[in-house]
């Protein structure tokens, strides 16, 4: 008996302590996708300013750089939140999701400058730009209790065309990227040395390449099945795709 009314006086402070904590938790979660939003809506007019006053895309990911590369690599908060149960979503899929996102900005085209004015940057910016406000924007509004239909709509709808979209600019940013790399052998480590490991970028980016052939389908589905969900009136928990 002293056992058992041990076990159950832990177990109501455990689930005491996790309703204290859940008010700071949404609050948290509010700020960051706030903030998120905030900064995404930045990006998007310092994009359209310079084209409006330059008429060009060149030069247009340098002057966006910083503020992309912080918000980007900000991002990674999410796979905490997802590791530590502030939302309920798979750690493993924002993981992917989020890491191909910075190595895309830290990796590929921040590192590699000869490949900053293609086309395909600006195809994934603006990919990226309209589908990170409108998904920060759905999950604030979620959390606040008052989420208006057009975006929610917006949510389960615009990436139908803004994800194919996004995917084409990422797989031929790096595909511009190859000739580059292959030549100039950056981050690349050739045997000899003292540590006796060899490793090629230039073969890492294919392989990188090739790995959106089984995610990209997973993942696109993923959304087209919450997607019916939502949109069809089916009894779901809102996650964090």
């Amino acid at each position: 008996m002293a056992s058992s009314e041990e076990d159950g006086s832990a177990e109501d402070k455990e689930n005491n302590k996790k309703k204290t904590k859940r008010p700071f938790v949404t609050a948290w979660l509010t700020i960051y996708n706030i903030a998120m939003t905030a900064g995404w809506m930045v990006l998007a007019v310092a994009m359209i300013r310079f084209y409006i006053q330059k008429g060009t895309h060149k030069g247009l990911y340098k002057s966006i750089s910083r503020t992309l590369k912080f918000f980007q690599t900000f991002a990674l908060l999410e796979i905490f939140h997802c590791a530590f149960g502030m939302v309920r979503t798979s750690v493993i899929v924002t993981g992917v999701q989020v890491c191909s996102r910075i190595f895309m900005v830290w990796f590929v085209t921040h590192s590699i400058k000869q490949i900053q004015n293609e086309e395909s940057v600006l195809l994934f910016l603006v990919a990226w730009t309209v589908t990170e406000i409108t998904r920060y924007s759905f999950y604030t509004f979620s959390l606040l209790n008052h989420l208006p239909y057009f975006i929610k709509w917006a949510r389960y709808n615009l990436f139908i065309v803004l994800y194919p979209v996004g995917v084409a600019g990422e797989l031929l940013t790096i595909y511009a990227a190859l000739p580059y790399v292959r030549k100039s052998g950056m981050l690349s480590v050739r045997l000899p040395n003292k540590y006796n490991v060899s490793f090629d970028y230039y073969i890492c980016l294919i392989i990188v390449m090739l790995s959106y052939i089984p995610l990209f389908p997973q993942l696109f589905f993923h959304m087209l099945r919450q997607r019916r969900k939502v949109l069809h009136g089916e009894v779901m928990v809102e996650k964090e795709d």
